[in-house]
């Protein structure tokens, strides 16, 4: 036999063996096989910081502003369960917006902008002191400065109705004045800042498709 064959029978001897030594090693695989099985990640995560889940917490929401044991706590926390998305400290950013915006238009005697947040009774009420104004040929003039005091002071929900109605302090400064019909200030001061305070009642119908409070009374 010359030297190349005997050099290639050697050759593919080795390499049938090496094939059988991978297959005992290796092992066969046949069709789908699972992944090996991955260490329970839940466990590494739990090596971290461990927080607590507290059922049944005060809702800050509600006692940031009232008791939550109170009359209007209890309000609250019913307007809520009606209501998941209401939130106390939502509503009273936007009533600290609508005082200032309603109050400038009752000033100016500008009251078609407001209306939509007014009740009827209270509209009118407006309405009629603008007039009574414009009889005597009087013109406020006044600038806002800002709320400076604001608290809730209660909340009532009738649970036969789901008429939720909100009561809030407001105190605020600007300057006002009168102006005769001549143009001369009769009264009040563009200078001279004034602390004006009222007590004011919003309410809506909880749960219903209309967002917009109602101020329902002006004082308290």
């Amino acid at each position: 036999m010359n030297s190349p064959m005997l050099q290639l029978l050697v050759l593919a001897g080795i390499a049938v063996f090496l094939i059988l030594r991978l297959k005992n090693v290796l092992g066969t695989r046949e069709g789908f096989e699972k992944p090996p099985a991955v260490e329970n990640q839940s466990t590494a995560r739990r090596d971290g910081p461990a927080f607590e889940v507290i059922e049944g917490g005060p809702d800050l929401d509600i006692t940031d502003h009232v008791p939550e044991d109170s009359d209007a706590g209890k309000a609250l926390a019913d307007m809520k369960r009606i209501e998941p998305s209401f939130g106390v400290s939502d509503f009273l950013g936007g009533a600290r917006g609508a005082y200032e915006m309603i109050v400038m238009g009752y000033e100016q005697g500008e009251l078609s902008d407001i209306q939509p947040f007014l009740s009827e009774e209270i509209y009118e009420s407006f309405v009629d002191g603008v007039a009574a104004r414009e009889d005597q040929g009087l013109a406020i003039e006044a600038n806002f400065i800002g709320v400076r005091e604001m608290e809730l002071e209660g909340a009532t929900l009738d649970k036969d109705t789901n008429e939720a109605e909100l009561t809030i302090r407001f105190v605020a400064e600007l300057t006002s004045a009168v102006r005769d019909s001549a143009g001369d200030i009769i009264e009040g001061s563009l200078t001279d800042v004034k602390k004006q305070k009222d007590t004011w009642v919003f309410a809506r119908i909880m749960g219903s498709d209309d967002p917009n409070w109602l101020l329902v009374s002006t004082d308290g």
